[in-house]
């Protein structure tokens, strides 16, 4: 790889973590291919980017980038290896779920690192980063939440207005007879 190629890369890979919410540090050492491209389609169904990097070269874009840069000397303690990283975008727990099942089902990648919303997880929290709920499910459990008083009171409003109607309709019965 020549000095224009690697700074390529170091510019592809700077725009991604900075364009990302989440970020999920994998080694992938021990899977087949097959496995790989599973995982692959699994993040790709996700709208999630897998990337397999370069120690050099990330360490190179993260010291780069802006965004991550108080994270810098955790980051640097995990670049060696096999690396791969997942970037998300738009549901930052979705990785971890992915991972997870994986993990339970093959007992790799290993998580090595995820840095969500700037907050830094080690491998150790990947179940907790997994049970997360979504952005999605937090937002229509809040609206749920906010339509359950309301249809309460309709129903109150609809039980009184019905009682309202039998009493009348009774008054008007005695009053026919």
């Amino acid at each position: 790889m020549n000095k224009e190629q690697k700074a390529e890369s170091v510019r592809e890979i700077k725009e991604l973590i900075e364009s990302s919410e989440a970020m999920y540090f994998t080694d992938f050492a021990g899977l087949t291919v097959e496995e790989v491209n599973e995982l692959r389609q699994d993040f790709y169904k996700s709208d999630l980017k897998y990337k397999v990097v370069k120690n050099t070269l990330t360490s190179r874009a993260l010291k780069e980038s802006e965004k991550y840069s108080s994270h810098l000397e955790k980051l640097d303690e995990i670049l060696h290896g096999p690396t791969s990283i997942v970037f998300a975008y738009k549901n930052p727990v979705a990785p971890a779920k992915i991972l997870k099942k994986f993990a339970d089902k093959l007992d790799r990648p290993k998580l090595k690192l995820a840095i969500v919303e700037n907050e830094v997880y080690d491998s150790k929290q990947l179940n907790t980063l997994a049970s997360l709920p979504s952005k999605e499910e937090i937002i229509s459990s809040i609206l749920g939440s906010l339509d359950s008083p309301a249809s309460g009171i309709v129903g109150s409003i609809n039980a009184t207005m019905r009682d309202l109607f039998s009493v009348i309709e009774e008054v008007g019965r005695k009053n026919a007879a």
